[in-house]
């Protein structure tokens, strides 16, 4: 029988970055990109689902307030960097009316910026309250050094 890795017998399951970056980080930039798409610059649901590649249904939701949470989007709103990065992306989705190389890049860049700063910590902090600091200070190292880090 197999035995459980001692470090895991020890510290527990714990959600890796890229699980809240895709679980939670991304639903909340999707709903800010789609209200924003919506309301500043007129775009259609239709055209918003198109360049997020998401259901007009998912897009509807998003600038409803009913998908992405509420809490996560109003703190990310609240950082001056990732507000500009948000302006930034928002202005080349509306003005190319697509997703091109240069707005995934721009996006790319916003969700390293969110790891790199260690506010995705802050949002890992909020789903999960009783994370190992053992853990989490090797985590937070790994997420200093950069994509592509490796021990």
């Amino acid at each position: 029988m197999e035995t459980l890795n001692p470090v895991y017998a020890t510290f527990g399951f714990m959600l890796l970055p890229a699980e809240i970056e895709s679980k939670t980080l991304i639903p909340a930039l999707r709903a800010i990109l789609a209200k924003k798409l919506a309301e500043d610059h007129n775009v259609r649901e239709e055209e918003i689902s198109k360049m997020l590649g998401v259901t007009q249904a998912a897009v509807s939701n998003y600038i409803r307030g009913t998908r992405g949470d509420p809490a996560l989007i109003a703190k990310l709103l609240s950082e001056q960097q990732v507000s500009t990065l948000i302006d930034e992306l928002t202005e080349n989705l509306s003005s190319d009316m697509a997703y091109t190389p240069a707005s995934l890049s721009k996006f790319i860049g916003l969700c390293n910026y969110i790891k790199s700063s260690l506010l995705i910590c802050e949002i890992h902090h909020n789903l999960e309250s009783d994370i190992d600091e053992k853990v989490c200070k090797e985590c937070e190292n790994m997420l200093l050094k950069g994509p592509g880090s490796v021990y």
